[in-house]
């Protein structure tokens, strides 16, 4: 199919290829990941069901009959989607993507579930519209890459906005016309800034619920005849502009292989519930410790990483090293380095308040700096390194060269449901299998939007 018509904007190009998908255009491979996505999400919203954060949203929200995840209280289509958003990025143990970096499952499947239950929808267009939004997502964050956290923003948030209110569409069965509109009128609710990163405040957590539920808005409005801007993303005024400023929109990278190749089918399920690009210093640190080095006599110890990350997991180096909250100990490669050499594990009971007061885990915070490395390959792939420097002239040294559960160390199926079931019992939900059961029929493209009920229970 081709997508390159001169007069057609990146919008009506995008809707061009929306129309033309169906769900049996998908590849077992995009059925798969959709399906482990679809999986881990679920995990992830029982796991914080219990949490001070996803109770202020529970009380924030509006009465309806869509379900929360976990929860038995029914709310507003657009309240179930910001609830279930927020509870799956809030532990930042939901997928990312290498060469974004952004979060796809934590705003596609929140919106496509309140979207199956407004508009009725087959568990077909359910899991069409989370692979068509998610590799909009994906591909949007090729197109834009470093340039919206420059420039201040959340890509997950932003970014997010427009692909999940596309994956409604599509799911919908929705005209050129009207997915053009959605996408114009998705430009003027996408929002997101990074200022959580001074003080370990809530608001990251709640960006992809609230970009899941403009989605459903922008859709409506759309739907109902609303007129939103055809050249949203690189009109004069336009998102590639507004929240990219500084590189030319790499636009080849949204419509490359468009309907042959899906991008998403190399998206990583995180091992650990921390920022992204943490992960592999970890594991670096991880490594350190199986080889039982020493953890006193310590100088300094030194991270090689990339320059576009430092802002977000380095800086200010005195913060990440006392982070102020158990959130912002998750973006803070200090941390992740010390749980990694003094516990040898990060788990969702290593990001607490007690841990962010352990006297050993600040000693090593202390020892921690970074130096930039000008060859790291971020953000087409997130690497490790950590270099211990000892006071008597000895070195000892890790790198990890890809982020594990990515596309060179893929997560199985056995270890993402594992996951799932660790994540579920974390937070107090007594029947896993029956949870992942509903997960596996409406992920195999079975039944309707009734099943989805059954992620309440």
């Amino acid at each position: 199919m081709k997508h390159d018509t001169p007069t057609q904007s990146v919008s009506e190009r995008l809707a061009a290829w929306g129309v033309s998908m169906s769900p049996e255009s998908l590849s077992d491979a995009t059925r798969t990941k959709s399906r482990d996505i679809l999986v881990d999400i679920v995990g992830l919203c029982v796991a914080a069901r219990h949490t001070d954060y996803v109770a202020a949203t529970k009380a924030a929200s509006e009465p309806g009959d869509h379900i929360v995840i976990g929860h038995g209280e029914r709310v507003s289509a657009s309240s179930a989607a910001l609830i279930n958003g927020t509870a799956a990025h809030g532990e930042d143990f939901d997928d990312t993507f290498e060469g974004g970096p952004v979060h796809s499952g934590v705003v596609i499947v929140p919106a496509l579930l309140a979207a199956a239950q407004k508009y009725k929808l087959g568990n077909d267009r359910v899991m069409l519209g989370i692979a068509a939004g998610t590799e909009l997502l994906c591909r949007l964050a090729l197109t834009l890459p470093k340039a919206v956290h420059k420039a201040g923003f959340h890509p997950t948030a932003v970014l997010g906005t427009f692909a999940a209110t596309f994956g409604i569409a599509v799911a919908r069965g929705a005209d050129e016309k009207t997915i053009v509109n959605a996408l114009g009128i998705a430009g003027s609710t996408a929002s997101g800034i990074i200022e959580y990163l001074g003080d370990g405040s809530w608001t990251k957590r709640m960006h992809p619920g609230w970009s899941a539920q403009s989605a459903l808005r922008s859709f409506a409005m759309a739907e109902a005849g609303f007129f939103g801007p055809r050249m949203v993303f690189e009109g004069t005024h336009g998102a590639f502009k507004t929240f990219a400023p500084s590189i030319e929109p790499k636009t080849d990278k949204l419509f490359e292989g468009l309907g042959e190749t899906f991008v998403m089918d190399t998206i990583t399920f995180k091992p650990y519930p921390c920022g992204t690009m943490v992960q592999p210093y970890i594991d670096a640190a991880m490594k350190l410790r199986a080889k039982n080095v020493k953890l006193d006599g310590i100088k300094r110890i030194v991270c090689k990483t990339a320059e576009g990350i430092v802002h977000r997991l380095w800086e200010p180096i005195e913060l990440k090293r006392r982070p102020p909250t158990a959130y912002a100990a998750k973006f803070s490669t200090p941390f992740g380095v010390a749980l990694g050499l003094a516990r040898g594990h990060a788990d969702l009971g290593d990001f607490t308040d007690d841990a962010i007061q352990d006297a050993e885990l600040l000693r090593l915070c202390a020892l921690v700096d970074f130096e930039i490395d000008p060859n790291n390959p971020y953000p087409a792939a997130y690497t490790g390194h950590v270099r211990i420097e000892y006071e008597d002239g000895s070195i000892e040294e890790a790198d990890q060269g890809h982020m594990r559960g990515g596309s060179e160390e893929p997560l199985t199926r056995e270890e993402i449901d594992g996951k799932f079931r660790a994540n579920v019992a974390f937070g107090g939900h007594e029947d896993a299998e029956a949870l992942l059961s509903a997960c596996n029929e409406i992920g195999a493209m079975k039944g309707g939007y009734e099943l989805i009920v059954e992620l309440a229970k």
